[in-house]
């Protein structure tokens, strides 16, 4: 393997990383024009379809395509649903109450709940740095949390924290499942089409809710949805996948521990939200925490 080829990889890693951030950044910048959870989330993926179905006809134009079975078809949906629906829809409705900041810091809770549920479900051995990992993690979400509970700060702080941990929590189930599916159906095809899977329920949740009247917000709306659509979803997407491939799943895991700096400090300068030196502290414990399973997981 190359320098050149090592480092590329750490670019894309890094740079997935400060899309993702963007994402708390621009849902917070949308609701200011009053739209609803489902129907900002119907506008990301809506834009984002297409992308998709183009690079689904690639993969399955190839000559090396894998065939699925209907087995393997029902595994990439589900799990599509799980993480790019069900997850989403609970981290934007989260993101109601609470600041985009506090927001990454739980959602960065994620990498617990896979060992967690690897452990309980799987049988596999957490060794005594994972425990410790679990800790610092633990400790620095509850120091970020008891940071933002002051009176009028944000709206619940409680709720919105539930709604962003559930997100952390079924994120992990389609991570876990994932790694049973990928190496059989490989990186990019299973995540266009679980992308695609998971852009059907999320237009009939729509569709149910208020007929699809998602037309009647202001031009800034859009443009907020298409950046959403090709910063926070196409573009991270692809990049964290070739970024995995070229350093590890380990080193990727450690590098996009970035990202919640990047969201707090993007917080700070475009949404106007504070830091306080409780957050920073609790946002380097989480961060050491995941540098720990990710670390130990690699070993």
């Amino acid at each position: 393997m190359s320098k050149t080829y090592y480092w590329l990889g750490v670019f894309f890693v890094f740079f997935a990383a400060f899309c993702f951030a963007l994402k708390g950044i621009f849902i917070k910048l949308a609701y200011r024009y009053e739209i609803d959870t489902i129907s900002l989330l119907t506008l990301r993926m809506g834009i984002a379809l297409p992308f998709y179905l183009f690079f689904a006809f690639r993969v399955s134009s190839k000559e090396n395509n894998v065939r699925l079975n209907m087995r393997e078809w029902a595994w990439v949906a589900g799990l599509g649903v799980i993480g790019y629906y069900i997850s989403s829809y609970f981290n934007f409705f989260g993101l109601n109450y609470i600041s985009a900041g506090l927001e990454r810091i739980l959602l960065f809770i994620y990498p617990t709940f896979v060992l967690l549920i690897n452990a309980v479900f799987l049988k596999k051995k957490v060794t005594k740095v994972q425990l410790m990992a679990l800790g610092l993690t633990y400790s620095g979400i509850l120091l970020a949390f008891l940071q933002n509970i002051e009176p009028g700060q944000q709206k619940n702080v409680a709720l919105g924290a539930f709604w962003v941990i559930l997100s952390g929590l079924t994120y992990s189930l389609f991570l876990v499942g994932g790694d049973r599916v990928i190496p059989k159906v490989g990186t990019q095809k299973f995540t266009v089409y679980a992308m695609i899977a998971a852009t059907i329920p999320i237009v009939i949740h729509c569709f149910a809710v208020n007929r699809l009247q998602i037309w009647q917000y202001p031009p800034q709306v859009y443009w907020i949805g298409l950046c959403m659509a090709i910063f926070v979803t196409v573009l991270p997407t692809f990049a964290i996948t070739e970024g995995i491939k070229r350093v590890g799943s380990g080193n990727a895991s450690i590098i996009a521990g970035i990202g919640p700096i990047f969201t707090i400090f993007l917080a700070t300068g475009i949404l106007g939200e504070t830091i306080a030196p409780l957050q920073i502290l609790g946002t380097l414990l989480v961060l050491l925490g995941v540098f720990l399973i990710s670390w130990k997981g690699k070993k």
